[in-house]
């Protein structure tokens, strides 16, 4: 059951085991049936791991990712747990332009979040007040 909730992250077992604060021998362990984590660990995991809910609707991108839209909440997920807001109804939405469409809003956040995290970092080696 872990490495089937790892494998809907996309994860490696190493990546995995960072994120989730799990020792990467117990995760291996896990894996291999050599031990097995207690009922609560596999619940509170599938809990946080897009794709294990019931209500959520997989789509997959033009490069492969999986991406997850929740209806009720109005929010698309990516396989890092990236929650981003949709105000558009996307029940009609072509599912192949829909992963195009996922794909590109997901890259530009990448870039946008990379250009903060650089911009803060910059700021806390910089005396400079932007205006």
């Amino acid at each position: 059951m872990i490495k089937e909730l790892r494998n809907l992250t996309g994860l490696s077992q190493l990546s995995f085991a960072k994120r989730y604060g799990i020792p990467v021998s117990t995760l291996r362990k896990w894996e291999q049936g050599e031990s097995s984590p207690a009922p609560y660990v596999i619940t509170l995991l599938a809990q946080t791991i897009p794709g294990t809910d019931k209500e959520l609707r997989k789509i997959r991108g033009a490069d492969g990712e999986y991406y997850y839209y929740n209806k009720l909440k109005k929010y698309v997920t990516d396989s890092k747990g990236n929650n981003i807001n949709i105000q558009e109804n996307l029940d009609d939405v072509n599912d192949h332009n829909l992963g195009i469409y996922i794909q590109e809003m997901f890259e530009a956040f990448y870039e946008i979040q990379e250009k903060f995290n650089r911009d803060c970092r910059f700021d806390k080696t910089e005396n400079i007040i932007w205006s």
